[in-house]
């Protein structure tokens, strides 16, 4: 059998401000509370009521309207002098900041909530007091009728509890709520798009053959010096030919090949047609850096340095199309190849030659030079001199003997004077013969030079042309030498795997695009997320 609680008069006079608080703290407070004045109806005792301004013990008791519950919550100065404010506009007299947050409480205001605060901002001086009387601040409960027994009387730590149960019930409903808008936003921009993509290439997509083929560009080196006329083996070096197979790759790759390809195999008449899906199908009037675009990428060339092969894929919407614009692009290849050499070889003979032209017309000046010195004066000039020197020193002893003569008759006391005029005329006559002998070698006649200018240039035109003899003879080995070195740098191209038209096509690759466009869209979708989480956080700070 249950008994009545016997309700003291302290717990009455507690009643009625803990009734205006009930809407805070649950219905089972307000009922609890409600009950109590119901409880001794008989009542005659009114407690006195508090005076303004001061603090009321028994409503400070309740919970959540305790000063030093008020302190426990941590608020911020920022807060209490709001509350301070949204007291005095509602016309209390708290004697403190705890006790105006009190008041407010008690009254069922919640001095912090955005409505109250933007009421106090925009709301001086409009009677907001009248106005928050009437307004309901906090959740209000309503007690169904018949029903207002009280509630059992619940211990700190089952309300404490309830509390717990209740926030990780709201926190897990705002996870799911999370997890649902993060579901929701994945697949709008990651899987749905994934699956476009994946149906695009699983179904819509044209299937497109791919023929492969790889080659190598070879050159003809001196491999050994084992035969005749220094020519060693002709065998093939890889290294020698990088140059060649980059540039040739580079012509494959080219804008030029591409023309060449579209004026001889139609190559934009191929991609326009109209069996091809619209997103790799290429417009009719589209312009030739269009076209190219779509060459380099239906056209893919490799080259590994370290084997010398180059390899090479063709695309196209057919088998048998693919298997000509390969062939056709081997053919081009093999054309440069020959250009490529060919302009090697006719450059390094070309400078041979022209060398050789210059050093047989440079001989042929110095020869015909000589001749001409030869027919212009006597034919043996060297020997002339000679007789001339030989003649010169006869009289030169002629002269000595007169002179010695002479000498030997002025010496005499009493000479014979006509002995001596003979000496002296035979003197003179042989001086003036050797200075004319002398003036044969050293000074020129009438319209000629003089012996030994023309002996000089004879000798110049002798030392000139034993000179380009030996120019020539240069060139001629190095035209030999280049004849030798171009057959030397001679480049051909061969196929080390022919292309064979394809059975299956080749792209697109379903899943391999299907993986690619998930990860692009999730990468895309990352760093929107990271960026708007970013600038929310700052605009938020």
């Amino acid at each position: 059998m249950t008994t009545k609680p016997k309700v003291s008069k302290f717990r009455i006079r507690r009643s009625a401000p803990a009734a205006a608080s009930a809407g805070v703290y649950g219905n089972a407070a307000e009922a609890h509370l409600a009950a109590v004045p119901e409880a001794m109806p008989d009542a005659t005792h009114h407690p006195e009521q508090p005076r303004e301004g001061q603090i009321d013990q028994t409503r400070a008791e309740a919970p959540g309207t305790s000063i030093d519950d008020i302190r426990r919550e941590g608020l911020t100065g920022r807060e209490l002098r709001m509350a301070r404010r949204v007291a005095q506009k509602h016309g209390l007299a708290p004697t403190s900041d705890f006790d105006a947050v009190r008041l407010l409480r008690a009254r069922g205001i919640d001095p912090f909530q955005r409505t109250t605060v933007l009421e106090l901002v925009a709301g001086k001086g409009t009677g907001g007091k009248t106005q928050g009387e009437g307004r309901v601040q906090l959740p209000q409960t309503v007690p169904a009728p018949g029903h207002n027994l009280p509630a059992p009387e619940q211990s700190p730590a089952a309300r404490r509890a309830a509390e717990i149960t209740g926030i990780q019930r709201d926190i897990a409903k705002r996870r799911r709520r999370k997890l649902l808008l993060l579901f929701s936003r994945l697949a709008a921009f990651v899987f749905l798009p994934t699956f476009l993509a994946g149906y695009y290439f699983a179904v819509m997509a044209t299937p497109m053959y791919a023929s492969n083929s790889a080659f190598l560009i070879l050159s003809a080196d001196g491999g050994g010096s084992g035969g005749k006329g220094g020519l060693g083996a002709l065998l093939p070096s890889q290294f020698a030919t990088g140059q060649d197979a980059i540039a040739t790759q580079e012509y494959l790759e080219s804008k030029d090949a591409m023309l060449r390809l579209d004026r001889e195999m139609d190559y934009r008449g191929h991609f326009s047609d109209p069996a091809i899906d619209p997103i790799q199908r290429l417009d009719p009037e589209a312009s030739n850096e269009e076209v190219y675009r779509l060459y380099k990428k239906h056209v893919k060339i490799g080259y590994d340095p370290i084997e010398g092969v180059m390899r090479m894929e063709v695309i196209a919407a057919d088998p048998e199309t693919s298997l000509r614009f390969n062939q056709q692009l081997i053919a081009y290849a093999e054309e440069r190849v020959d250009e490529l050499s060919r302009d090697k070889r006719n450059d390094a003979v070309k400078v041979a030659a022209d060398s050789l032209e210059q050093a047989k017309a440079e001989r042929r000046a110095a020869q015909e030079r000589l001749v001409a010195l030869q027919e212009g004066s006597i034919l043996d000039p060297e020997g002339e001199i000679a007789g001339i020197r030989s003649l010169i020193n006869s009289v030169e002893l002629q002269l000595q003997e007169k002179e010695l003569a002479l000498s030997i008759q002025l010496n005499n006391p009493r000479p014979n004077s006509a002995r001596v005029e003979a000496l002296r005329s035979e003197i003179a006559v042989l001086r003036a013969e050797l200075g004319r002998q002398k003036n044969r070698l050293t000074e020129a006649t009438a319209g000629e030079s003089s012996l030994a200018s023309k002996t000089a240039a004879i000798q110049m035109a002798q030392a000139d042309l034993a000179t380009a003899d030996m120019v020539m003879q240069s060139a001629l080995e190095t035209m030999r030498m280049s004849e030798v070195e171009a057959n030397k740098q001679v480049r051909y191209l061969t196929v080390s795997a022919r292309p064979v038209a394809p059975q299956e096509a080749s792209y697109p690759k379903v899943f391999e695009n299907t993986v690619l466009a998930f990860l692009i869209f999730s990468g895309i979708y990352l760093m929107i997320s990271l960026t708007a989480s970013i600038l929310r956080e700052q605009v938020s700070s």
